[in-house]
């Protein structure tokens, strides 16, 4: 069910779905998310809000409060990526 952000930026489903996963993982800043989908922080939140459980809603906000790794203003100078060096493995083909 498409809420206000989504009909707002005109975002596909595929872009809603990537949202959630970038702001679901711990190491992606939310400036990250505003610079490829201009959705800034507040409606990333609107979006996880609408588009997932309430418990697990709110697991999620407990989790990314004040969590460094979330914003860029926080995060260490030395951190350089927004993902895990072993986040993304190649597919092995059987």
């Amino acid at each position: 069910m498409p809420n206000k952000v989504i009909k707002k930026h005109n975002l596909s489903a595929q872009d809603h779905s990537r949202i959630i996963e970038m702001a679901w993982e711990d190491r992606t800043p939310f400036e990250a998310i505003e610079k490829l989908y201009a959705v800034s922080e507040p409606e990333v939140i609107e979006i996880m809000r609408s588009s997932i459980k309430r418990k697990t809603f709110n697991n999620w906000r407990a989790r990314v409060t004040g969590r460094k790794t979330k914003h860029l203003k926080l995060r260490s100078k030395d951190v350089e990526r927004g993902y895990c060096s072993t986040q993304y493995k190649p597919v092995r083909k059987r």
